[in-house]
């Protein structure tokens, strides 16, 4: 069973609408709603929550939107087929191979780079004095057309000179750094966090306002333990489900 209307919070600073999609997200998420059935009818929704029809209107055109449902005309709305992938988190966390086997097409598109110099925790983070030029990646993951990820990447400006235009050319971290002699590397720590979209991820990830990003802060290092990279990465959570193994 759906949501009740004591579930929403009216001075939450939440916006109705979003709070009542998010509850329907969970409950296809969790099965309530199978691939293809039908949502009750406005008024009964609007009912069940306690709020009038617009903002059940609101709370739909969301989600239909974000591809969870589609709208028939004369028909109603209903749940379309809304697998999460799943990414993989462990000691060798790579994009194009974590979603291997999910999605057929895959890749990297780097959205921005700048040379910037390295604050405390980019600096503590890469071993590095703070205030010593870093080059900053930005880059956005797909995953057969849909966006899945977007991530900010630093490294030491002087051992990898030219990683933006590597990137650019090759859509992966992984074969850039191997271009600087980086032939394997480990993830060393990883820490997740959850939050609302911000404005360039509603942008970047074609979301809607309210919706919910998995954050990851991690850094990679040599296998011999030398740090090359410290990111910070975004993924939906409506789309990605965050797969924890051991490091």
């Amino acid at each position: 069973m759906i949501g009740q209307a004591n579930s929403i919070e009216r001075r939450s600073g939440v916006a109705l609408w979003r709070q009542i999609a998010d509850q329907l997200l969970h409950s296809i998420a969790v099965g309530d709603f199978p691939e293809n059935a039908a949502l009750p009818p406005e008024v009964a929704l609007a009912e069940r929550y306690g709020v009038n029809r617009h903002t059940i209107r609101s709370a739909i055109a969301a989600l239909v939107q974000e591809g969870v449902l589609r709208a028939e005309q004369g028909r109603g709305t209903f749940v379309l087929s809304r697998r999460r992938l799943s990414y993989p988190i462990g000691a060798r966390t790579r994009f194009s191979e974590g979603l291997q086997g999910q999605a057929s097409e895959r890749h990297i598109t780097l959205l921005a780079s700048s040379v910037e110099p390295a604050n405390r925790r980019v600096a503590e983070s890469l071993g590095l004095a703070k205030g010593v030029d870093v080059i900053r990646l930005e880059t956005r993951g797909e995953a057969d057309g849909m966006p899945v990820s977007r991530a900010a990447g630093w490294f030491d400006a002087r051992r990898f000179a030219g990683i933006d235009a590597a990137m650019a050319e090759t859509g992966s971290i992984t074969a850039s750094l191997a271009r600087f002699g980086v032939s394997d590397y480990l993830r060393q720590s990883t820490v997740l966090s959850a939050r609302h979209a911000d404005a360039a991820d509603l942008a970047d990830l074609d979301l809607q306002p309210g919706a919910i990003v998995l954050v990851t802060v991690a850094v990679n290092v040599t296998p011999d333990g030398q740090p090359i990279q410290f990111s910070e990465s975004r993924f939906p959570a409506e789309r990605i489900e965050l797969k924890l193994s051991a490091l």
